[in-house]
Parts: C-alpha cells; structure tokens; sequence
C-alpha cells in the first residue's frame, strides 16, 4: 500500500505542478524534430508533430487523475444515498434494482461508447458518462450492506426511541457501510482512469488536442515501429498508476476488514 500511495503522490504532484515542470506548451508543434529519441532535450522523445511527449504525458496526468478522482468521489456519495433509500424501503428497492440491473446488463465501453456518441467528447461528458456506468455497481454493493445493517439491534433501538429514517440512515448505518465503500472507491478510481483512457484512445473521448494518456498513446500507434516511446511512456504511466490505486485499494481493504486485521 505504502509504495502506491507513494507513486500516486509522486505522479498527482508531478501533474498539478506540470505547467512549473514542463518546458513546452504540450500543444505546440514543431515539424523539425518530429519523432526524435528520448533524449537530455526531450526525456521522452517527441511524437509526430514535433510535440514533447513527456511533457505531454505531464498534463496527460492532470485529466485521468482528476476524471478518475471525480467519478470516485460522486460515484461513492450518489451510490451510498441510492444505496441506503433502496436498501431500506423495500417498496423502492425492487425499482432501482430493475434499474440499476438493466444498466449493468451491458458492457462498460460499450455503454460508455454509445453516451458519448450521444452527448459528445468532452472531459465534462467522460465524467457524467462514468459516473452514469459505475453509479448502479455502488448502489447494489450500498444496498447490500443496508439490507443486512437494518436489521441489527441498534437500528432496531434507533427506532425504539423514536429516530427519524433520515437520522437512522445517515448516522446510524451510513457509517457503517464507509470502509466498504472506501475500498470500492478506489476500484472504481481506477476504472474510470483505464476508461477515460480507453475512450480517449478511440477517440471518443477528450478532443485530440488535449492530451491525455489516451490520446497521445492513440497518436503514436501508427509509429510503433519508428518510434515506441511515444505510446510506451504514457502507457507506462497509465499502468503504473492503475497498479498503484490497486495497491492503495488492497492496502485499505487489509486496515479495514476485521477478519484481515485478526489474521483470520
């Protein structure tokens, strides 16, 4: 856990501070040394256009990191009211449930694919887009655990001394529903960073000329052979940093599970 949360610090840090590191506008072209080698000029090589791939790669970080923090974040807070409604109405919980199951009937990309062709590629759309395909998953995980919680002797004595629903969810079984929810959290982090990169490589997603892991690997495909490095360092990056949100995920789980804690 520790030397992922370390990279993510590492490459976050690198990303935010990426207009003080880069020393190249990342949309700048230059044809005169287009598809030049990883060099003390240009760390990473340069891409077709002349352009810095490092430096690219820099604020390539700054969209999946802030999609994948985005779609975490709302993901967990919309999931966990769905959740706790539907898990403790049981008139309501057959509803969202249908709903929520004929959403995940389809695959992700293909669903995400087919929202964007609708709304169209923005950083704005990939985000509502993601969150529209992970929001179900966290209901049915949120619901789950309500349904078992709800029937525990300290609902029932929240009850008994007259608490209202509102109170009964959201300070009595909310907390207990966190550590799940923050473990799946950061599944979902990482899932919507492979996505937004994944549809940014079809070029579905953000515009070209934002780069974005994604794009840029979506840019150097056709120069595989001549010059890897421009698809190899923004891949590298985007599979370290899913490796890393993994680890820190993991490492979550293990603090947070009594049974892992007991070394059972």
């Amino acid at each position: 856990m520790l030397s992922g949360l370390i990279f993510l610090v590492l490459v976050s840090s690198a990303s935010v501070l990426a207009p003080l590191i880069a020393r190249t506008d990342p949309t700048r072209t230059n044809t005169l040394e287009r598809l030049q080698a990883p060099s003390a000029r240009h760390f990473f090589g340069t891409d077709n256009l002349g352009m810095d791939v490092f430096d690219r790669t820099l604020y390539g970080g700054r969209v999946s990191l802030f999609v994948g923090i985005t779609v975490a974040v709302s993901v967990a807070v919309i999931g966990v009211v769905i959740g706790l409604v539907a898990g403790y109405y049981r008139r309501l919980d057959d509803l969202v449930m249908r709903l929520a199951d004929a959403m995940m009937a389809f695959p992700t990309l293909m669903l995400a694919l087919a929202m964007i062709a609708v709304l169209g590629g923005s950083v704005q759309n990939v985000i509502i887009v993601i969150i529209s395909v992970d929001t179900p998953r966290m209901v049915r995980l949120v619901r789950g655990q309500v349904l078992s919680l709800r029937e525990q002797q300290f609902v029932e004595a929240a009850r008994a001394v007259g608490a209202s629903v509102p109170r009964i969810l959201f300070v009595h079984i909310a907390p207990n529903t966190f550590g799940v929810v923050m473990v799946a959290a950061t599944l979902y982090f990482a899932g919507a960073v492979m996505t937004e990169a994944a549809l940014s490589y079809l070029g579905a997603g953000v515009a070209p000329y934002t780069p974005t892991w994604g794009n840029i690997m979506s840019g150097g495909q056709r120069y595989l052979q001549a010059a890897v490095w421009v698809s190899f360092f923004p891949g590298l990056f985007l599979f370290l940093t899913v490796l890393a949100i993994n680890l820190v995920g993991d490492g979550l789980r293990d603090a947070l599970d009594p049974r892992l804690r007991r070394g059972l």
